[in-house]
């Protein structure tokens, strides 16, 4: 999460405080009890009413943006509300405490167990899986497990004179150039070309050497939300280890696609079923339509997660196996996970998924059709799609664009790609379940409004691209 640092801003006036509260947070009789807010960088002296709490906290609030018009995000932004009340009652569960919550545990069990099934594991009944914080996490331990089966491979050169590398396309997500920073791994990076925007298995493959822990494959680049290659992936690395010997296995960051194309590209092969597939991830709070808060992490079998990661600990009741960053974590999402699961099943996942795709889809086709725009990708893999400005619009950028519509309620990330297609900046829009034909229909309306405006500019307003956006991958 990012850092802050102390304050921020001004320092507030004892005249500033007086008027920033309204009278009638008093909790009966608006003249009494407070007469100045309280300090906002240094604990209040004593305590005020809840009710006066909550309206403080919740005024200021008001400020963020709406979540659902949030198009940056991959994160669940609606579940119904069901949902809600079974989290409320489970918030304050704590998960790594499986002895007091058998049956918390059991239901984070059967997740794992569906997964593994829903990924074709080769016995659902022997893969093993966790939950995680999210994605970011589950990627994290994989790495992980990664790092450990190649380190005891090599005990004789490690650490002494073998430094591990990992590679993956320019396109991955932060979090895995945070493990290879974390935990001293080089990344090789396979970058951008042309009109290819992912990972190209032939150069991912000409990467790897004897120090090479494994290879990332991305199914749902969250640059464009298209699906990296990962049965060629595979297929050219069972290549080079007919050439060289070198044994190297895959993993599937499929934050968002591995609850995507189980259900709408199923002859798509890319999981389990290839053998090289030794591990998979996902975010139950993208596209496993979980509120934020857990994510997944599944191995094919136990021989893929060394057992030297996995911690006991006996001081809470019980003899309870743990892996994870994390140690104690509300059980709330992991049970919503849970009630998605049986909520929906494989149908009901179908029809969800298929709404956003088609929602995606139309509405990557109506900005294609305004004529200002040129589409990298039309919400036919991920229900995203990336576009930039045409080769003949002068009058403003995809920056303009984004900065524009955030004065109307939508964020709408803007951004430039990674080596070597720096020179390329985009927008990106995320349609998630929430995100209806008729909200989408709205963001048009409002595209369509500021398309005059933008194209009387003289020029693009902001020339330094660091202040053009907030938005930053």
């Amino acid at each position: 999460m990012p850092l802050h640092r102390g304050t921020h801003g001004a320092p507030r006036t004892e005249e500033h405080r007086r008027l920033a509260l309204n009278p009638f947070f008093g909790e009966a009789d608006p003249t009494a009890s407070m007469d100045t807010a309280p300090p906002t960088h240094r604990l209040p002296d004593g305590p005020l009413p809840p009710s006066s709490a909550y309206r403080l906290v919740h005024d200021e609030l008001m400020l963020d943006g709406n979540s659902r018009l949030n198009l940056a995000t991959f994160v669940t932004t609606w579940m119904e509300p069901q949902a809600g009340v079974l989290m409320g009652e489970c918030r304050d569960k704590n998960m790594i405490d499986k002895d007091e919550y058998p049956r918390t545990a059991e239901l984070e069990r059967r997740c794992v167990a569906m997964l593994a099934d829903l990924w074709h594991a080769p016995d659902p009944a022997t893969a093993v899986g966790c939950s995680t914080t999210g994605s970011s996490e589950a990627c994290m331990l994989a790495g992980l497990a990664l790092k450990r089966r190649w380190s005891t491979r090599n005990s004789d050169r490690y650490p002494a004179t073998a430094r591990p590398n990992l590679v993956m396309g320019v396109n991955v997500q932060v979090c895995w150039e945070k493990f290879c920073t974390f935990w001293e791994v080089e990344a090789r990076q396979v970058p951008m070309e042309g009109e290819r925007f992912h990972l190209d298995p032939q150069a991912a493959a000409e990467l790897c050497d004897e120090n090479t822990i494994g290879v990332v494959g991305i199914l749902g680049s969250t640059f464009d939300g298209s699906y990296e290659p990962i049965a060629e992936l595979c297929a050219a690395l069972d290549e080079l280890q007919e050439r060289t010997g070198l044994d190297i296995p895959v993993h599937v960051d499929g934050a968002s696609g591995a609850m995507v194309a189980p259900f709408l590209d199923e002859a798509l092969v890319w999981d389990f079923r290839l053998p090289r597939v030794s591990s998979i991830n996902t975010s139950g709070h993208k596209y496993g339509l979980v509120y934020p808060g857990v994510g997944w992490a599944l191995w094919r079998s136990p021989d893929e997660l060394p057992e030297e990661l996995v911690f006991r600990v006996n001081y809470l009741g019980g003899d309870m196996p743990t892996f994870a960053l994390n140690f104690s974590r509300p059980g709330a999402q992991v049970v919503a996970q849970y009630y998605t699961f049986l909520r929906l099943g494989r149908e009901g996942f179908r029809a969800v998924q298929q709404a956003s795709r088609d929602v995606a889809r139309r509405l990557a086709a109506e900005f294609e059709n305004l004529g200002d725009f040129r589409l990298l990708s039309r919400g036919d893999e991920l229900p995203v799609f990336a576009l930039t400005t045409g080769p003949d619009v002068h009058a403003y950028d995809v920056f303009d664009v984004s900065r524009r519509l955030r004065e109307h309620g939508w964020l709408v990330p803007a951004y430039t790609f990674p080596a070597n297609r720096q020179d390329l900046a985009v927008l990106r829009v995320v349609c998630r379940n929430g995100f209806s034909s008729d909200l989408a229909e709205m963001l048009l309306e409002d595209v369509r409004r500021l398309l005059p405006e933008l194209r009387g500019q003289p020029h693009p307003l902001t020339r330094d691209r660091a202040t053009q956006t907030g938005f930053h991958h």
